[in-house]
């Protein structure tokens, strides 16, 4: 985006401020069920600021503009931001404020800020209305504006609401019906003594109902909300998403389908003098502040949420089959794209378009679960570097090709990244290299005891790294969904603690990716990203100890290691990978890439 352009949007935006007295406008990456991910309905951030990378607050007033964004973007914010006069605030860099510690400092004495409360959590805007409290001797009502959206009066060819067609899965794809998932609902609500639970999460709405849509790029949700009661359940969603057939079965099982616009009025019409167990890190300021006001709130976490994370015996059968039939496309791309970078000229951007083809190929395929990237050489220093068709470098038989990539099927989610070596690499290169490979599988092998968390383990990848005092600006490893984000709480794998988030022990059936890398800007990246499974290992005096099992099976590219960096129990570790690798994807391909496979495998 032109940098005249976003100038004059943040004028606009600024001359707007004016006219409703705020003298500070809050404009997160959100939307209204707090997604990851957002439409283009709802990149309003990306609008006024001319970034697009998935995460980032732009904060403004009338004398300065500011964009908060975390380690995978700073690359990427620091080009895009370029130019506009947006001050790029590197969030946990040292001597970096928060957005919060930034306001605190700044706003005087009746400042009024604003922003729209349905973009925003009730837990952050909780943290902002205590924030203005304390500079003032009234209530933060006066000084904050939470129904503001700005954009609407600026932003004219602003993208309609999306709505696409739902679908329902069937019990051989979720292993549990609708019904008996909210009856296990309402035996939790029982027990935390609420009567009413509101879901605003889409991934959580969609588990629940046994649903999936189409309204996020790569996530198979549906704009949606939920009410559900001891006696009643309520689903908000588009009229147009729902065909006759989904229609009727959702009637079925009890279920009363409202317009999805029509939500917050019946909140405030039919939802009082209850008890509300509510997740005010997920459901938006609005919502929270129209129910507070005449019923009792139950802050806890949504109970889909750790549900849909702990996978049944049905989802890990679906799973495994679909990581190696994913696993055999990646093992694939890897042969092509190394054979025919020595033959002809081709892209990242053409690179991608062949893997994703050959995703597209696969039996249940339903989209790709994140767009892909492949990056090649300096341009893997941005984490989330996405090749356009008209910027993509050209490959050459020289340096490395970063490519993080997966697939939505009908019975799982993937998610898998390979550092794929070209051609010639410098030696620092190779080094850094082989410690990720090293850090990686030192995390694949770990046995540990129940109650383990990821702030536990994450260590164990980012220790080799550490040891040469380098290390990535990210966490370790997210959870997966099920045929849903790509992304999905609420565990992870991370070093740093946060506020925000609760630590999750790790249970058996959870999903995490394992995802250790460098990033050296203006050089290269490096990312090897394997999905691992929990799962219940011995249990005696000292503990139930769990460990991982991998469904990923890619190899690891060999021509980048250096053996010389390596113990004898990191290269027994590489090669019981590969051996592995061989074993299970062999079968799945012809003559020629497996004698290619058995090579790229054999031991170091």
């Amino acid at each position: 985006m032109e940098n005249r352009i976003v100038k004059e949007r943040i004028e606009k935006l600024r001359e707007k401020m004016q006219e409703k007295n705020l003298q500070w406008y809050l404009i997160p990456t959100g939307d209204f069920h707090n997604s990851e991910y957002v439409n283009d309905y709802f990149k309003t951030r990306e609008y006024f600021s001319g970034f697009t990378g998935s995460n980032g607050s732009l904060l403004v007033s009338a004398e300065m503009c500011g964009l908060w964004t975390d380690g995978r973007y700073f690359i990427q914010a620091e080009k895009e931001l370029k130019g506009t006069g947006i001050i790029l605030f590197r969030m946990m860099d040292e001597g970096v404020p928060t957005l919060l510690e930034y306001l605190e400092r700044q706003m005087r004495p009746g400042d009024r800020i604003g922003f729209d409360g349905r973009v925003v959590t009730a837990s952050y805007g909780e943290k902002l209305a205590k924030l203005v409290e304390k500079s003032n001797t009234e209530l933060w009502q006066n000084y904050i504006s939470y129904e503001e959206d700005l954009a609407d009066a600026i932003w004219h060819d602003r993208p309609a609401l999306p709505c696409h067609e739902v679908f329902l899965l069937p019990v051989d794809i979720t292993g549990e019906t609708t019904e008996c998932k909210i009856a296990k609902l309402r035996s939790k609500m029982q027990e935390a003594g609420a009567d009413t639970h509101i879901l605003t999460r889409l991934d959580d709405i969609m588990w629940l109902f046994n649903m999936r849509g189409g309204d996020i790029t790569c996530n198979p949700v549906a704009l949606s909300y939920g009410v559900i009661g001891m006696d009643k359940v309520c689903l908000f969603i588009q009229q147009d998403a729902l065909g006759e057939e989904v229609r009727g079965q959702l009637a079925a099982q009890q279920i009363e389908l409202l317009e999805y616009g029509d939500f917050y009025g019946y909140l405030k019409q039919n939802i009082s003098d209850k008890r509300i167990l509510l997740d005010v890190r997920n459901v938006n300021f609005t919502v929270r502040e129209l129910l507070r006001k005449c019923n009792v709130i139950l802050e806890r976490s949504n109970p889909t949420e750790l549900w849909k994370a702990i996978k049944n015996t049905t989802e890990l059968a679906n799973l495994k089959g679909v990581y190696i039939t994913d696993s055999v496309a990646v093992t694939r791309f890897i042969y092509w794209v190394k054979q025919i970078v020595r033959e002809k000229h081709i892209t990242e951007y053409d690179a991608a378009e062949y893997l994703d083809n050959l995703r597209r190929q696969i039996p249940g395929f339903l989209d790709l679960s994140f767009e892909t990237i492949s990056a090649y050489m300096e341009n893997a220093a941005m984490m989330h570097y996405s090749a356009s068709k008209e910027s993509a470098r050209t490959l050459r038989p020289e340096g490395t090709l970063l490519v993080d990539s997966g697939g939505q099927y009908m019975g799982g989610t993937t998610d898998v990244t390979r550092t794929i070596c070209l051609g010639d690499i410098s030696e620092k290169e190779r080094l850094h290299f082989t410690y990720t490979c090293i850090g990686m599988l030192n995390l694949l092998n770990a046995r540990f005891l129940y109650g383990c968390t990821g702030r536990n383990l994450d260590i164990l990848a980012r220790e080799p790294l550490w040891r040469i005092d380098t290390d990535y600006k990210c966490g370790t490893g997210h959870g997966i969904g099920y045929i849903l984000n790509v992304h999905e709480g609420p565990h992870s794998i991370r070093w740093r603690a946060s506020a925000q988030e609760e630590e999750t022990p790790f249970e058996e059936g959870m999903l995490v990716s394992n995802e250790p890398g460098v990033y050296i800007e203006d050089q290269y990246g490096i990312r090897i990203e394997n999905i691992m499974l929990c799962r219940k290992g011995n249990k005696n005096g000292d503990g139930q100890f769990l460990y991982f099992e991998p469904l990923t099976y890619v190899p690891i590219d060999r021509d980048a290691m250096d053996k010389n960096y390596m113990t004898h129990t990191d290269i027994e570790r590489f090669n019981d990978y590969h051996r592995k690798v061989y074993e299970i994807i062999s079968p799945y391909l012809t003559e020629e890439e497996r004698v290619w496979l058995k090579k790229e495998t054999r031991p170091l």
